[in-house]
């Protein structure tokens, strides 16, 4: 499908209208619909899904390790492909519930993946919605594919998402023969960097938008990442911090020093901004050799946790937030590159020759220059998401051990400056919500659950506003109810069935949680406040 094809998708011409769908044939219309698909060239097809099957995959790239997902409900699975210019195109599932609520909702990515979030795409039509989602331009993990090729890195920082909503709100209505009353989007990392570019760039895709853990300021981010390894070093360096001492020495010593800091020791830090970590406090006396860490292991401490300031002193990126340690030992302080940030180098920024350890923030000054499809993603104002009425919930976990956390609240701090507006003014239509013990977009040891997309802690939630983040942000959207505090959970083992662990209701920024007493594990023994 050439690009004016595609064009005429946006505009709405791809199907002549139809009977709407009644119930008991639902699979036979579902099925008729691959006609419809091949009419306009683009290659896929179109299937009903029962409740209970486990779609499998076997022409998914390997590298986006989701082999199957189990479905919950019956569907019609329209999967396609459509070119978006002559050298690149998009590959697309839409995923239309037979119970549908009338509602859209669109699904990001993360990384640099060319991968469809299978798990959310259940996620969404399990709970009544007509669901998107894309490859993003390109299949798997890796880069390779931006090399030299501006049209596939405009798939992938912006024309995907648009074009894949865009088709899928046009499908759904020709489907059931009615517009989506509201459209949602919900993503993480990557996919929380589309949600807000969405906001600005294409205000009117979405009602609401959930934006997780994301990539913002991203040309920096990737050379914050890319700065590890430098200071790391390789696993045969002689000062080179183990992941295991990362875990059973710096990361509890972290915790003796900030754990208490909200008023109880739990094995979560609260709010990290407050924590004034010193490292020297395991620092190995002149007769120790075992359980302490030499003066220059001390001092990549310091560093790993400094944020990256450029040869003119400006800020690059903040500091990695204390309590990560544990999740950002496997990637970013492995003593190996961070592939996104390698490939990034040398497949957009320089060439396949480019060698990470020779990272310095010159580079990061080329990166930022560079730019590529505006991909930064660092507005000074959402006004005009905002005039539309549009809402946005935004989270971080507090342990996120791939973007620092501190980012996120340095975003929301320039927001408030670059439109003069105070917190109770943003308020009224972007929220954000600091999750205390939580990892890169899920995971962690504290109340991580909060219904932030696939998966099967998230789908055992209830889709209630107090416990659900996309049930909240659909309430604000459509009753005018804005989410106070997000209750999150914490199973057993992270295992739905073995029962509940913790509970805790996360605080919109700024404020935070203070320990008032009791059960710890209660939402009822914490209160937000300044």
């Amino acid at each position: 499908m050439k690009a004016s094809s595609w064009a005429n998708l946006l505009l709405g011409s791809i199907f002549s209208p139809i009977e709407p769908v009644q119930k008991g044939d639902f699979q036979t219309h579902c099925e008729s619909f691959l006609s419809q698909l091949q009419t306009y060239n683009a290659t896929g097809f179109a299937e009903y899904v029962p409740t209970g099957a486990n779609l499998t995959f076997p022409y998914n790239d390997a590298s986006c390790n989701r082999p199957s997902q189990v479905v919950t409900v019956d569907i019609c699975r329209l999967a396609f492909s459509v070119e978006t210019s002559n050298r690149s195109g998009i590959t697309t599932e839409v995923w239309l519930p037979q119970n549908w609520m009338g509602r859209f909702l669109g699904t990001g990515n993360g990384g640099i993946d060319g991968c469809i979030k299978y798990e959310d795409l259940a996620y969404g039509a399990a709970n009544g919605f007509a669901t998107v989602g894309s490859n993003n331009g390109h299949n798997g993990t890796t880069a390779v594919e931006f090399y030299k090729n501006e049209d596939v890195l405009a798939d992938y920082v912006w024309r995907a998402l648009h074009i894949s909503v865009t088709i899928g709100k046009n499908l759904a209505k020709t489907f059931y023969n009615k517009a989506a009353t509201k459209s949602y989007y919900i993503g993480c990392s990557f996919g929380g960097r589309q949600g807000i570019n969405s906001a600005v760039s294409f205000p009117d895709d979405f009602d609401g938008i959930i934006a997780g853990s994301p990539a913002l300021d991203f040309n920096n981010l990737v050379s914050w990442r890319a700065s590890f390894f430098p200071i790391t070093g390789a696993p045969d360096s002689p000062n080179f911090i183990s992941q295991s001492n990362w875990e059973i020495l710096i990361h509890p010593e972290v915790l003796r020093q900030c754990d208490k800091l909200d008023g109880v020791a739990d094995g979560i830090i609260e709010d990290p901004s407050l924590c004034d970590f010193h490292p020297e406090a395991i620092m190995c006396a002149p007769d120790q050799a075992a359980n302490c860490l030499n003066p220059n292991q001390i001092e990549t401490v310091r560093r790993v946790l400094s944020p990256l300031y450029g040869t003119d002193g400006q800020l690059i990126f903040p500091a990695m937030q204390p309590g990560s340690e544990i999740e950002a030992s496997k990637k970013l302080y492995a003593g190996k590159p961070f592939s996104y940030s390698e490939e990034w180098f040398q497949y957009v920024v320089y060439n396949p020759t480019w060698d990470p350890a020779s990272f310095t923030v010159h580079d990061a000054s080329i990166a930022e220059a560079l730019n590529p499809q505006n991909i930064k993603t660092w507005p000074d104002t959402l006004s005009a998401y905002q005039a539309r009425g549009g809402k946005i919930i935004t989270f971080h976990g507090q342990q996120d051990g791939q973007i620092t956390s501190f980012n996120k609240n340095r975003f929301y701090n320039h927001l408030s400056r670059s439109m003069q507006m105070s917190s109770a003014e943003l308020d009224d239509f972007f929220r954000f919500f600091r999750i205390s013990g939580m990892g890169h977009c899920n995971s962690g040891p504290g109340a991580w659950g909060i219904g932030q997309g696939g998966g099967s802690v998230t789908m055992a939630l209830p889709f209630e506003r107090e416990e659900n983040v996309l049930a909240a942000l659909v309430d604000w959207v459509e009753m005018g109810i804005p989410p106070e505090t997000i209750r999150g959970t914490k199973f057993v083992n992270d295992t739905p069935a073995l029962g509940v662990e913790v509970q805790r209701d996360h605080c919109r920024y700024p404020l935070r949680n203070s320990y008032l007493g009791g059960n710890s594990s209660s939402p009822g023994s914490w209160r937000c406040g300044e």
